[in-house]
């Protein structure tokens, strides 16, 4: 486990630091479109081709499954679930909220994840049974339950889950005190897990985007599952993460759209 959370911490801070460099000075221009609502960037690509390079070095045998890259097809009791970089349009604006996200399972379960947001300089890091930390101090999910909730959301690519996202979005955003997408789900994740916000919701949920900051969330304390109130694995389609104490109000919300 401790070769696992360093290779993860030392690929993130290598991938950290020339992004870092290329962030400053990103054309919009240069990103390239997969889908009507899906964007990619040179940044993404060098970003994951050093992850991947950094776990074959100590792990040529595990499997690998990335955003840019797929799967490695490799068969494996370990998985590492990467984003090179999740919140790439903040990236191309210049805007702060963007992270690494590696996480770690051992027989589909999760064992380890780390958010790294390098313009933040917030490492967030939790391993299984372990608890969730912040730059190596212990977190735990907010308390807040009545008006004072913070709801945040995302979704996936296809016009399906748009169209959820901008309904639920609806229903909290006129029915409570505040609903706002910040455009990066393992940041929103990481921060329901430092009690920042009360939680995420993600109809359309990709596992590489989510998989580190579910577990962030489930190790300080939160609640993780899919819409239908089952706990959350990679292969769900869907994805609620709170305090818990909210999480009743955001299933009630979701059935009635």
């Amino acid at each position: 486990m401790n070769k696992i959370e360093k290779t993860a911490l030392k690929a993130a801070q290598i991938s950290a630091e020339k992004l870092k460099k290329i962030y400053k000075n990103f054309n919009r221009s240069d990103i390239k479109m997969k889908s009507a609502h899906e964007i990619v960037s040179y940044a993404d690509l060098l970003s994951e081709k050093i992850i991947i390079a950094e776990i074959k070095k100590e792990f040529p045998n595990h499997h690998i499954l990335s955003e840019e890259k797929g799967d490695n097809q490799k068969k494996s009791d370990y998985t590492w679930i990467i984003d090179p970089i999740d919140g790439t349009t903040n990236f191309t604006m210049k805007n702060p909220l963007w992270a690494i996200s590696i996480g770690v399972l051992y027989k589909n379960e999760l064992i380890f994840g780390l958010v790294y947001a390098p313009i933040l300089n917030e490492i967030y890091k939790a391993s299984k049974n372990k608890g969730a930390f912040l730059n190596n101090k212990k977190i735990n999910v907010s308390k807040i339950k009545n008006k004072k909730v913070i709801n945040t959301f995302c979704h996936g690519s296809s016009v399906k889950s748009i169209k959820k996202a901008v309904k639920y979005y609806t229903q909290q955003k006129l029915r409570n005190f505040d609903c706002r997408q910040l455009g990066s789900a393992s940041i929103e994740l990481a921060y329901v897990a430092s009690g920042r916000i009360e939680s995420i919701t993600i109809p359309g949920a990709h596992s590489w985007d989510v998989s580190a900051g579910t577990i962030l969330v489930r190790e300080a304390g939160g609640k993780v599952t899919d819409f239908q109130n089952k706990k959350w694995n990679t292969k769900s389609e869907d994805l609620i993460a709170s305090n818990k104490l909210v999480h009743s109000q955001i299933i009630n919300t979701l059935k009635k759209i």
